[in-house]
């Protein structure tokens, strides 16, 4: 690793670890920012108050449980109906506690754990002082987009970021209210589009960033063509990677967190031939690995014919 690149890493590392990105928990990210994960949460929890019961009433009606499955399995002597019934209890036990501890950690990676690997995002761009503009992609409730708004407010110049909705009707509404309620308005717009065709010019962006979007990009095309799913998914990736670096202007930084496909997303920046190819350790984000990749465009970028950048084939993790 070079010099320049272990300088990078230990910036990011203290503004990640910065007062201002721990400041705040998760009842106050909560107030502001809310989740769309209540239907999840709600299914895990309910299923395991289901077994949390079921466990209680075996153990505490043991005998009338030993004697139902004596009904049940007429031939098993009495101490194997006995290991049975109390094995049936403990396990379960044990799956309302994976069930309940599944439903706290996708509360956790929502809002609090979302929260902070904004902040990590945010602070992987080495120099926010020349930047101009920013897009997020796919800003969700926008955590990610106002943590940027934030960052450009302390720098007390005229930046504006931009958030990028991809095919949520409504949600561009949602994000804006939250960046009144942090006060950021005036840094922050949002629009509706495709982030496989992003509706704005070349080297646009100082600044390009997304937070657990690129992941669910693809499931709509996969259905509609056919074909394998994997496939298809890891092809619309790559056509989002492709735009991103796009709108990106030379010299400009993109920052990407994502679950479980950060691999495929560097073999293909690379093919690209971007600079300063950075991955962060792994970090447990609904229940599934995530990382951080980050890199640079080059400030006079190779031509590249799109069409020798297999998308559909040679795909890592697809």
């Amino acid at each position: 690793m070079s010099r320049n690149s272990r300088d990078r890493m230990a910036k990011s590392t203290t503004l990640s670890s910065s007062p201002s990105s721990s400041s705040r928990d998760w009842s106050q990210i909560y107030t502001i920012y809310g989740t769309d994960e209540w239907p999840t949460v709600a299914f895990l929890t309910f299923h395991a108050l289901l077994f949390s019961a079921l466990s209680i009433l075996i153990i505490l009606c043991f005998p009338a449980s030993e004697s139902l499955l004596h009904r049940l399995l007429p031939p098993l002597p009495p101490s194997s109906l006995r290991l049975i019934t109390g094995l049936s209890g403990s396990v379960s036990a044990i799956i309302a506690v994976c069930l309940l501890s599944a439903a706290a950690e996708i509360l956790h990676s929502s809002v609090s754990l979302h929260w902070r690997m904004s902040q990590r995002v945010v602070s992987a761009v080495p120099d926010w002082s020349s930047v101009r503009t920013v897009l997020d992609v796919g800003p969700g409730r926008g955590m990610l987009l106002n943590s940027v708004a934030l960052r450009l407010k302390k720098e007390g110049g005229c930046g504006r970021v931009v958030g990028l909705v991809h095919r949520r009707r409504g949600a561009a509404l949602a994000a804006l209210r939250t960046a009144r309620a942090e006060g950021v308005e005036e840094y922050v717009t949002c629009r509706e589009g495709d982030a496989t065709r992003l509706p704005f010019a070349d080297g646009y962006f100082d600044v390009v960033v997304s937070a657990g979007v690129l992941e669910g990009v693809g499931s709509e095309a996969a259905a509609a063509v056919g074909r394998r799913r994997g496939v298809a998914e890891a092809a619309e990736r790559g056509r989002v990677l492709g735009e991103v670096v796009r709108v990106m202007k030379g010299g400009g930084v993109g920052v990407i967190w994502d679950l479980m496909h950060v691999q495929e997303y560097v073999q293909r920046l690379r093919e690209m031939k971007m600079e300063d190819i950075q991955v962060s350790e792994r970090v447990t984000a609904y229940l599934v690995s995530s990382q951080i990749v980050s890199f640079r465009k080059p400030k006079d970028p190779v031509a590249i014919d799109s069409a020798q950048l297999e998308w559909r084939t040679d795909i890592i993790s697809c």
